[in-house]
């Protein structure tokens, strides 16, 4: 061990020489530079594309293939009547509104759909995209009113 900040040296095989390839015979790595003889990977430029496993079947082709996802599928945020009673008699439901003030975490690709679940008190002007017609009735019968639009 050093005793002074002068006499401090590396750990013996810490530090190794860069390789320099292609310098000639001397180098060790002279001729072929490293790469072996001939054949595609010993050109210059060369690339192996993603997945690619020497000519061997690869793995993503190997895997069976599962599932299928429909585009034309409707996506809406399902809402309970019920859900609705907390906010302000009079007051405008729209999906920006509910997202608002919380009741909902996202609208959904297609909007926001109401559903009749629980009850209902307070009067209510909706604006939504799909309002069913238990959730309609409810709303009517508390005095509010259902604006569909799609």
């Amino acid at each position: 061990m050093a005793d002074e900040l002068s006499r401090l040296k590396p750990v013996p095989g810490s530090q190794t020489a860069r390789t320099r390839i292609g310098r000639g015979q001397g180098s060790g790595l002279g001729k072929t530079a490293g790469r072996g003889t001939k054949g595609q990977q010993a050109r210059a430029g060369y690339t192996r594309r993603f997945g690619f496993e020497g000519g061997q079947m690869p793995l993503q082709r190997r895997l069976p293939k599962v599932g299928f996802r429909n585009y034309n599928k409707t996506d809406y945020e399902i809402l309970n009547v019920s859900k609705l009673s907390g906010l302000p008699a009079g007051s405008t439901v729209d999906a920006d509104s509910l997202k608002a003030a919380g009741i909902i975490s996202r609208k959904g690709r297609d909007g926001v759909k109401l559903l009749g679940g629980g009850e209902l008190t307070v009067k209510l002007v909706v604006r939504l995209a799909k309002v069913s017609s238990s959730a309609r009735s409810k709303i009517e019968a508390a005095g509010g009113s259902v604006e569909d639009l799609a």
